[in-house]
């Protein structure tokens, strides 16, 4: 990352940096995407007159929505683009009940979750539910961010609201999840195809990331026969939540990860299919049971 110059401007952006880091990464889903951002933030600061802003807080904000929504559409106009994006920042949670000192790793886990009910909504939804709901920041400030008046803007971020309390009643990451996942698994050991179709959405995509890129397969029927090829394997994971999701993980004899598996589930089938064997994206996940 470029270094920041020394200064009353830097200082005061810095002082700035870590709440801007976390706006961006809860619009955009990704830690490497929201650092990119929040440095393009810095350089508009620098070339900026500030004499221009009267509040630097909603100044900073604004501008790091504002390209925060630009790359969202970005992704919506080339989907392509986002598969090797989706769940890169991989976090892996024991699906046990946690010992106090986890309680903060849960809580993360929890907020990555919610990440998945937004990849629903439209790159405008997205961005007013969460610069207002999260962030507090006036309908009229998102406004500007649309392109649109501030009462657009709150019926936006309220159709949104909508959307994410829907998906969290009906859609909700608990008990049920974990069944449809285990459902999914135990067709997959019993190489039962049939089953595996009934716990399959029609248009399930699984994403894989190897270490030479990533393969994506569309479709219940395509997914299902890679799903038998895997059977062996899936023998050997654990469940665990993964990025707040039920998924499974399984490691080396030597405590390194060797495999994460994420499901996403909606009206009781799987959606998507997420499996990581990239070692260099698998590297941030730990061993935390060595059983």
């Amino acid at each position: 990352m470029t270094a920041t110059p020394p200064g009353p401007v830097t200082e005061a952006f810095e002082a700035q940096r870590d709440r801007l880091r976390t706006v961006a990464y809860r619009i955009l889903g990704s830690h490497a995407d929201a650092e990119d951002v929040v440095q393009e933030a810095w350089m508009r600061l620098a070339r900026q007159d500030r004499a221009t802003i009267d509040n630097l807080a909603g100044w900073l904000t604004t501008v790091v929505g504002r390209i925060s929504f630009d790359l969202l559409r970005s992704r919506t106009a080339r989907p392509e683009a986002a598969y090797g994006q989706q769940r890169a920042d991989l976090v892996e949670t024991p699906t046990d009940d946690p010992a106090p000192d986890e309680q903060a790793v849960l809580a993360d886990s929890v907020g990555l979750a919610l990440l998945v009910v937004l990849d629903s909504l439209t790159p405008s939804e997205r961005l007013a539910f969460v610069l207002h709901d999260m962030f507090a920041v006036p309908f009229g400030d998102i406004g500007q961010v649309l392109g649109k008046s501030a009462d657009a803007a709150k019926m936006i971020a309220s159709r949104a609201r909508r959307k994410v309390r829907t998906a969290d009643r009906s859609e909700g990451l608990g008990r049920d999840h974990r069944q449809v996942v285990e459902a999914f698994r135990a067709a997959a050991l019993g190489g039962d195809f049939d089953a595996l179709l009934r716990v399959l959405d029609p248009n399930v995509k699984l994403t894989v990331d190897t270490p030479a890129g990533v393969v994506v397969t569309l479709g219940a029927t395509k997914v299902a026969a890679r799903a038998r090829m895997f059977s062996g394997e899936a023998a050997h994971h654990r469940p665990v939540l993964i990025n707040g999701v039920p998924g499974r993980m399984a490691w080396r004899p030597d405590g390194t990860p060797l495999a994460a598996i994420a499901f996403t589930v909606a009206r009781g089938r799987i959606t998507d299919i997420h499996i990581v064997i990239d070692p260099a994206k698998l590297v941030s996940l730990q061993r935390r049971d060595p059983a």
